[in-house]
Formats: structure tokens, sequence, C-alpha cells
């Protein structure tokens, strides 16, 4: 009773946040009609200024002579567009859209080079090298040339939406003709990018970002006759040039997005609303704009994502159960049921969100709700997925078929599944978060991100966090090798491989998803290294990057146990390892700034989960009140 009481006191309790104000937004990005953008061109020049509004019974366009101006049904009649929206906050386009000013910088651009149009009529990024005007306008003056370099390719990959940055493209290799959807911006690649740019004070691009990916959550999506629950983010999105209906001389310009009915696979984008909340939170940290988590449009994206996550359904595990393929590792790899990655995502954001939403009465069950499922969460983390030497002893010894309340073996895992490899691998100081839990089941690969991120989160406990960079040092020949780092540890091989992952010839042993080592993970360790105060690790790791990363020109992923081949299918240039090392770099530079990604553990959730544990050890729940709907 008293643990009940406790946790009834901390679940109702006021939740810390700042004083919202609360506004009702009147910018056209709260609205689904300002996601197309209307334009006429000629000889290809396509640069605009800001979103084009659009409102029943006209449209705003730009004619022949670059005058931005409305159009009625019932005839036409010019006027300035002053349209807000994603508002500009660095560029700025004269008339003829021949020049560009950036941070006070004016430099002659040709609108045909700026930007251009592919055969499909897929907006895309024109083809630069690393000297070209945009390169040089933009170009920072970094450590040294692999920064440099760095920079002026994050640049390159930009994406632009009526004239303003949205996003990047998740490759930018001009010698691979074959880019399927690398060409799109994709919700998690994007991270990285929007982190880097945030560090370097330009925020425009982030602000985008939000705003727009916030505009297709609301769209209407099907895929064989079903529709998913409202509130999922898109996994990718492309801008893409259509035709004007009715008028063969003006196209106008959509947003296209793929919430994984085009995907390969067909896999919901499970972890894309987790980051979304994730980088919402680290760009109000960062540049200290709180207006938009304030918006009323925003708050409703961020509760429509909780409501989907926190609905009830079969499972009665607090851990997000979901399919093969919907986070970093999208194709099958036997991470079905509750993986480790989605449970870290789903904690961190639960705390970003319930530090972001606005006080008010309509939200109080949603944040009951949350709160309920932040400790039930982290102790079913905590307890049950952790492994070390001595957790290993317990299984080994454990006994199956318990039927009781206080059966110390509660998913009656068989002692014989502790695979050999383990038993030696695994260091006497240090352990991990095993990859997956479900009855009978533990999935004993260590997962690169899932275990960074419960240190960066606090899903995992102090001491859980230093065993687990104790562990990464230990076994560094291992995990880090060639270049940081391995995604999983170890690879699927021999019949192991074909029955779990369909003998995917993509993810053969050591390769991508099955022990490939991903430069964008550098990022990850070094946040978790200097929020333990452990920053020697990430630089370790950093310069052992440095060796090749630029003369490999910045592959996606590498093969091999030791990371010595570039990927045999790895995309060059692609955008989240640059971005993923120019974090990590400018983080080891000035580590104060991770804290817009951490969070720190809430006292009184520690002293609930104390409570608990102590004065309620058969974890019998109490009876539930009568259901509750969350008002969004």
């Amino acid at each position: 009773m008293a643990a009940t009481e406790a946790a009834l006191h901390f679940l109702c309790r006021p939740v810390p946040c700042q004083t919202y104000a609360n506004s009702r937004s009147t910018s056209p990005c709260s609205f689904k009609y300002s996601v197309r953008s209307k334009k006429y061109y000629d000889y290809g020049c396509i640069s605009q200024k800001g979103i084009f509004q659009n409102y029943v019974g006209r449209r705003v366009i730009r004619n022949r002579d670059g005058v931005f101006g409305e159009e009625q049904d019932n005839g036409s009649k010019s006027l300035i567009c002053n349209c807000s929206g994603a508002e500009s906050v660095q560029e700025a386009f004269r008339e003829d859209g021949s020049k560009r000013t950036v941070k006070g910088v004016t430099e002659d651009l040709d609108a045909a080079q700026y930007l251009k149009y592919d055969k499909d009529g897929i907006l895309l990024n024109n083809e630069l090298t690393l000297d070209t005007a945009i390169g040089n306008t933009f170009g920072g003056s970094g450590a040294n040339d692999l920064e440099d370099e760095a920079w002026n390719l994050l640049r390159a990959s930009m994406v632009y939406y009526c004239g303003n940055p949205v996003g990047t493209i998740a490759a930018n290799d001009p010698s691979d003709s074959n880019m399927l959807n690398y060409d799109q911006v994709f919700i998690r690649d994007f991270i990285p990018s929007g982190i880097a740019f945030l560090l370097k004070g330009e925020y425009e691009i982030v602000r985008n970002f939000i705003l727009h990916t916030l505009q297709l959550q609301s769209w209407e999506k099907t895929m064989d006759c079903h529709s998913p629950g409202q509130g999922l983010m898109p996994a990718s999105f492309k801008v893409r040039v259509v035709p004007l209906d009715g008028d063969d001389t003006a196209t106008e310009e959509i947003l296209d997005p793929d919430f994984g009915e085009a995907a390969i696979g067909r896999v919901a984008p499970v972890d894309s609303g987790l980051w979304w909340i994730i980088l919402l939170r680290a760009y109000g940290k960062c540049s200290g704009d709180l207006s938009v988590q304030e918006r009323i449009d925003v708050q409703t994206g961020i509760k429509m994502i909780l409501k989907l996550c926190l609905s009830d359904g079969f499972d009665m595990f607090p851990t997000l159960l979901v399919t093969d393929g919907s986070c970093m590792i999208d194709r099958r790899m036997g991470i079905h049921g509750h993986p480790l990655e989605i449970q870290s995502l789903f904690y961190s954001a639960l705390l970003c969100a319930r530090e972001m939403l606005a006080p008010e009465d309509a939200s109080s069950d949603l944040i009951t709700a949350l709160n309920n499922r932040l400790v039930a969460l982290s102790i079913h983390i905590r307890e049950y997925y952790w492994v070390d030497m001595k957790k290993l002893n317990e299984i080994y010894r454990y006994k199956t078929e318990e039927y009781s309340f206080d059966a110390v073996n509660k998913f009656n895992i068989y002692p014989d599944q502790i695979p050999p490899w383990l038993v030696e691998w695994m260091p006497n100081k240090g352990g991990f978060l095993i990859g997956n839990l479900q009855p009978a089941h533990m999935d004993f690969r260590f997962f690169a991100l899932g275990n960074l991120w419960a240190v960066i989160c606090s899903l995992a406990t102090t001491e859980q966090s230093h065993a687990i960079l104790d562990l990464i040092e230990a076994k560094w020949s291992d995990l880090i090798a060639g270049m940081p780092m391995k995604i999983c540890y170890p690879a699927l091989e021999g019949q192991e491989w074909r029955i779990i992952t369909g003998c995917d010839p993509k993810n053969t042993p050591w390769s991508y998803h099955n022990g490939g080592s991903w430069p964008t993970l550098l990022w990850q360790l070094t946040v978790a290294c200097i929020k333990m105060n452990r920053p020697e690790i990430a630089e370790k790791a950093l310069k052992v990057a440095e060796k090749r990363i630029g003369r490999d020109k910045w592959p996606e992923y590498y093969d091999t146990k030791g990371a010595r081949f570039i990927g045999k299918q790895a995309h060059l240039f692609q955008t989240w390892s640059i971005a993923g090392y120019l974090v990590a770099k400018l983080l080891v530079e000035n580590p104060n700034a991770a804290n817009m990604l951490v969070n720190i553990e809430d006292a009184d959730l520690l002293n609930t989960f104390s409570w608990t544990l102590s004065a309620n050890p058969r974890g019998k729940r109490p009876r539930k009140g009568p259901k509750k709907s969350f008002i969004i």
C-alpha cells in the first residue's frame, strides 16, 4: 500500500516544465494547405522565397517575370508574397532570383546552378563539387581539412523546398546511378545533420524540418486498404515538382512522404516519431527558441505520437511491441518483439515530451499515463535486460516452469539459451543490455544504438552506464576495431543466418546490419561518453575514424569483423556518416553542448522505483479504475 501511494503521488503530481504562453499560431505551416507551393518558371530558373500560402479559391504563384502574385478564380491581381510559415532567418532572394544573401554575404548564384530537377520531376541538389559557390558560401572554418571537407559535403546534401532548406538527402554520391530511396530526406538520417547544424548555430534548417514533417504527420496513408494509427511520422519524404493542374506552363512543388508503403519490406517506421520529439527538444534547448514547441500544432503533434505509443494492446509488458525492421535495422534481423533500440528511444521521447508538454487540464490524463509508463519501462529494462558475469551466472542456474508471483525466472528462460560465445566474451568488469526479451527468449547480442541511447537518456542506471562503457573499452578490438562502431555483435552466421535473415544477401555475416561497422554511431558514442564524464573514450574512437573515413569517401558502413573493407553495397558520401563525424568533433570540443540530448533521471522517479521494488516485490498490479481517454 505504501508503494502504491508513493507511486500515485508521483504520477499525479504537476510536471516540472517551463511556463508556456501556448498562443495559437497563425503561421500557414499550421495547415496542410501550406505543403504545396505553386510557381511559374522559365529556362529552369526555380528560385523563390518563403512558403507559399494557399487559401480556398486562390493560389500564390510566381510568373515568368519573377513577380509573386495571387491568382483568384474570378481573375488575377498582383500582390507581394509575405509568407511566414517555416520562416527563413538566414536567406533572402532578390526578385530576379539571381543573388542570395547568407548572413550578410551576397553572392551571385545562377538559379539553374543552385537547384535542378531530374527527368522524373524530383527536386534535387545540383551535383556540387567542394569549391562550388554554395560550398564556399556556407563553408566554415573547421579545425582541419577533414572537418572542412565534411561541412562542404553536408551543405551539398541539403534539400530545399520553396527556397528554404528542409533537410538533407541520405547520400549524395554523384557516381552512383542507382540511388533507390537514398535521394530522400529520412527522419532518422537527418538527426545527426540537424544536431550538427544546431551546434553550428544554424537553426533555420532544423526548424523547417520539424514543421514540415509535422505537416506530413496528418496525411492519410493506406496500404492494401489499411490505414495505420493516427500520429505516425513518415520514414522519409521527397520534394517533387509536378505539373500544375489545368496549366501546362506552370509547376508546383509538393512534399511526397513515405510511411513505409513504398519501403523495402513495407515496414512502418516506429522510430521516426520518437526521433522527431528528441530533435524538437534539442532545437529548443540549443537555440533558446521555445516558440516552436509551444505552437498548438506542435503540441498536438507530440500528443498524437504519445497516444499512438501509449495505446493499450494485448501485450503484458511496458515495452513497445514492434515488427522486424522498424528502426535503424530496417531489414529482417530477428529483432521483432521488444528490441532495445526502440525501448531506449521510447523512454527518451517520453522524457522529452513530458518536459515540453504545456500544463493544461486536457493533458492531465496523458501525462499520468506517460509517467506511469516511465516507471514501468525503466524497472523492466534495468531488471530484465541487463547482463554481466553475475547475471549470466544467475541465468545459468535458473529453474524453469515456475508458476507463482514470486518466480525468479519470470520469462521461463532456459539456461541452455546462453550462447557459448558470450561465456568467453563477457569481461569480468562490464556488462550491457541485451537486444530483446520475450517469453522463453533472450537475444544476447550487443546492439550499439540501444545501449548507447540507454546511457544518454538514463534508462540504464549510473552503474550500468559505466559498465557499458567498460565493456566497450574491454572489447575495443571487437566493437570499434578499424572503424567505430559495430551496429551489433556478434554476426549471425551459418544456419542461424539463413533462418533468421531469410538468406538476405545484403546482411551476410559481418556486413551491413549483421555485424557491420557504422561511422554514424560515433556521435552517439560521443554523447554517452561525455554524459558519463569519460570523453577520452570518444576522443580515441574519433582518432580511429579520422585515419580513413575521408580517404574512403565517407561510406555508409564497413564490412568484415575488423571493419577493414568498405561495405560491399555501401553508398559513398553517406550524409549521416558525415554528420556523425561532425557532431562528435564539435561535442569533443564543446562537451557542455551535449546537454541538449541528455536526459537526467528525475529524483522523484528514482524514489518511486525504490518504493515499488522494496514494498511490492511480488509485482502484483493494483486494480485499475475506469479507463480514461486522452484528450488531444
